[in-house]
């Protein structure tokens, strides 16, 4: 999959006002973004974007973010409502002697509307503070490694986890599934397989109550695997 391909395929998931944007302006504001993200962004041409991971260094999520360039010199990275201060956090975490600032614009709402988080749900699309919580998720069970890691370019800060983990082809402890849920489902409840056991849990779930999307044990056979990016 094309990174800037993935980019234009989640454009009917992704709720414009609901985004907090952290601009990076300044003369080093490439060279140290690329030393700080799991993307490539050195041939990101002005207007273009992709997704990327902003890992903590023991290589969990700190946040998940689009970036996009919009100048020779500017870069704009958005992420879902009430995350943007954790990643202005972490973007000024390493910026020493740095010719960059940096800036956080709040979104205009605090959650998605119904329609984007329906469509999100229905192709799988994790969400902060859902699917990915800050510091304990590892990008691997997020099953969008694949177009938020750049596995050709440089060092960055949680670069050694999400690399051994490629290179020894080692399976998530859990992965991320769509399921179809029964009537009362609700974020928190359990997902069971066909013999009653208890192999996941919901992390999100549809205005409607009939889909969700879980997180279950590695080997359940349990629901489809998100469609986002197929």
């Amino acid at each position: 999959m094309n990174t800037d391909d993935a980019v234009a395929l989640t454009e009917s998931f992704i709720d414009q006002a609901a985004r907090d944007r952290v601009t990076v302006t300044g003369a080093d504001a490439l060279t140290y973004l690329q030393s700080q993200i799991a993307q490539e962004i050195r041939d990101l041409v002005i207007g273009s974007a992709r997704w990327t991971f902003v890992l903590d260094p023991t290589g969990k999520v700190d946040v998940l973010a689009r970036i996009q360039r919009t100048g020779d010199e500017v870069f704009v990275l958005d992420t879902d409502a009430g995350f943007g201060e954790a990643l202005l956090a972490r973007i000024n975490r390493f910026k020493i002697r740095v010719d960059a600032d940096t800036r956080l614009d709040p979104a205009m709402n605090d959650a998605p509307d119904a329609e984007h988080e329906e469509s999100r749900i229905a192709a799988g699309w994790p969400r902060m503070g859902a699917e990915i919580e800050p510091g304990s998720t590892i990008p691997a069970t997020t099953g969008i490694v694949t177009v938020a890691v750049n596995f050709q370019k440089g060092c960055y800060p949680g670069q050694e986890l999400v690399e051994r983990m490629d290179s020894r082809g080692a399976d998530a402890p859990r992965s991320l599934r769509i399921v179809d849920l029964a009537d009362g489902a609700m974020v928190g409840s359990p997902v069971t397989d066909a013999d009653g056991n208890e192999v996941g849990t919901l992390t999100s779930v549809s205005g409607d109550g009939a889909l969700g999307m879980a997180y279950v044990k590695r080997g359940a056979e349990v629901g489809r695997a998100p469609l986002a990016l197929q």
